[in-house]
């Protein structure tokens, strides 16, 4: 399988397209350079349309539409709570949290975090954002968008990282957020063609003449375990997915994190014209949220009825499906399904499908990078290294992180992915390490005055500290694939359990077989105890340090509380109908 000419040509179009309108929404008045606003907040100047818009193009990448298709195939319809749950959140970021940073007139979230607790915390907090991007998100959508790309066309995984590090810093080094934010409107509307294509196209060879609804329905009555969104104790999901868990534990946590706290995510809102547009920008993105497993979770269980028929490899896919190749156990590997279905594409529609995911690739890697060139920018190099220049440095500066942090993120990509069976859930796993650390430091610095720099740094380090040692308690992966139901560390996990267990058991769980939703809910409220703990017994913050609420409007319009309706109401409906 591969690309044909007219395949090339739609590729083509897309790339020379994008490339140029990136140029023409960078330019500058004659005589006029850019500032430190301009290139990191885009002037704050962004509407509506180019925040929700941007979100949904940062945010869909290799690790949903490859990593979701690939749990699509091995769970079903249960990992769309990733989506769907992720809807509310931003109605929730919008109406409580924004109001908060765009009163600040903040850059960062380090920076609103040295506002709060001081210097100390921004910058522990800046350096480890950074380490996260780049070590984390860009080696995962590097690694899950070249996976893609060898599937369809061939090309080695680094060759295919590089093209796509390449074309992701062509357009987005000289424009800086305005370039990213403005052109990803169309690469929204790529994504979402290009995913309705292949979603259509597959459901209709499920349907075999009876068409992509006929398809849907074949599906759901030959595959029902497939569309189920709580799973029982012994389904497979279980372990990623626990039941009612999913609605109840730590995904909030990682919404939170991501949606609420992540600066490659929210430095939208933050150049937005003013807060109404910041609020109608998340309320559109939210919708956009419910669009997106249809386009990548659905084709991955078209992808299990067509294995289950012989029309797809199921060794090539299905993870419990293992041989000897020269010597060595290979086994099938999910993520490859969304490569895969692309290769039943007809001539053309397969250009498209291939740009859609091109598009959400470049995208991502664009927004993470200008992300870290701010905060490297902004947090460290401004305050510590080199105060007091122009302007212009500042933004040559970025440039220069943006481009040193997508060479680092290709050079240890496939050390660090290489063999990981799902990019989708390791992704998961390592954000998890740190994400009730960071959500407890948010939701107390604005809503306890008396939490200080002490409690701050006790309730982000326990969150690593607990995190590590709950997941060194749980089950070892190895160890189950040989019928042997062993923690990672037997002694870590004797400790753990004598410690938690009797609390656990209220819930029906212990430390050995603790999913790790629930053990982020978990860890997320033991740091909030700890951050509290540590606030009371140490002298309260500084007299200028605390959030003070009472000269910010938490109101929101009415179109807005709308949509946040009608939102609630679909999703209330979607979970009514795959419970």
């Amino acid at each position: 399988m591969g690309l044909g000419t007219i395949d090339l040509i739609v590729l083509a179009i897309y790339a020379l397209g994008l490339l140029g309108i990136a140029l023409w929404v960078s330019r500058e008045p004659a005589g006029a350079t850019k500032n430190t606003e301009d290139y990191f907040l885009a002037s704050k100047a962004l509407p509506w349309w180019a925040i929700g818009a941007s979100l949904i193009a940062a945010n869909i990448s290799a690790e949903q539409i490859i990593g979701q298709s690939g749990q699509g195939f091995v769970v079903g319809l249960a990992i769309a709570a990733y989506e769907w749950q992720a809807a509310i959140v931003l109605l929730i970021v919008a109406a409580f949290f924004l109001p908060i940073f765009l009163k600040r007139g903040i850059y960062t979230m380090p920076q609103f975090l040295e506002t709060r607790f001081g210097a100390s915390v921004k910058t522990i907090m800046a350096t480890f954002w950074i380490f996260l991007y780049t070590a984390v998100n860009l080696t995962t959508v590097l690694f899950g968008g070249a996976l893609a790309i060898q599937a369809v066309t061939g090309v080695g995984l680094f060759a295919g990282m590089a093209m796509l590090a390449v074309f992701a810093l062509l357009y987005s080094l000289y424009g800086g957020l305005k370039a990213v934010a403005l052109t990803d409107i169309i690469q929204v509307i790529i994504l979402i063609l290009g995913g309705l294509a292949i979603t259509w196209i597959v459901l209709g060879m499920v349907g075999d003449g009876s068409g992509a609804v006929g398809g849907l329905s074949v599906l759901m009555n030959e595959i029902p375990g497939h569309f189920e969104m709580i799973f029982e104790r012994d389904d497979k999901g279980y372990g990623n997915l626990p039941g009612i868990w999913t609605l109840l534990g730590g995904l909030w946590v990682l919404h939170f994190s991501y949606w609420g706290f992540n600066q490659y995510i929210i430095q939208r809102a933050l150049g937005a014209e003013n807060l109404q547009e910041a609020q109608k920008g998340l309320a559109f993105a939210a919708l956009l949220k419910f669009l997106i497993p249809l386009i990548v979770v659905i084709p991955g269980i078209a992808a299990l009825y067509l294995a289950q028929q012989g029309i797809l490899d199921m060794a090539a896919l299905n993870p419990d499906v293992c041989s000897q190749v020269d010597g060595e156990e290979v086994c099938g590997r999910p993520d490859s399904t969304y490569g895969v279905l692309m290769g039943l594409m007809p001539s053309g529609i397969r250009g498209l499908i291939f740009a859609a995911l091109v598009a959400a690739i470049v995208s991502s890697l664009a927004s993470m990078i200008n992300s870290i060139s701010t905060i490297f920018t902004m947090d460290i190099y401004r305050d510590y290294l080199a105060k007091d220049k122009s302007e212009g440095h500042y933004v040559m500066t970025g440039r220069i992180t943006a481009a040193v942090a997508m060479i680092t993120a290709l050079v240890i990509a496939i050390p660090l992915l290489g063999s990981n069976e799902s990019i989708f859930q390791a992704i998961q796993e390592y954000t998890g390490f740190v994400a009730p650390g960071i959500v407890a430091v948010f939701v107390l610095g604005f809503f306890w005055k008396r939490t200080n720099t002490q409690g701050a740094f006790a309730l982000l380090l326990s969150s690593v500290v607990l995190s590590l040692l709950f997941y060194l308690s749980v089950l070892d992966p190895a160890a189950l694939a040989n019928g042997i139901e062993a923690p990672r560390s037997g002694a870590i996990s004797a400790m753990m359990g004598g410690i938690f267990n009797p609390i656990l058991g209220l819930v029906d769980f212990n430390v050995i077989n603790m999913p790790f939703v629930v053990r982020i809910w978990f860890i997320f409220l033991l740091c909030l105890v700890i951050g509290v703990i540590v606030s009371l017994v140490t002298p309260k913050p500084h007299p200028d340090q605390p959030v003070y609420l009472d000269g910010i409007d938490f109101a929101t319009t009415t179109g807005f509380k709308i949509s946040a309706a009608v939102i609630v109401a679909i999703l209330i409906g979607v979970y009514a109908v795959f419970w």
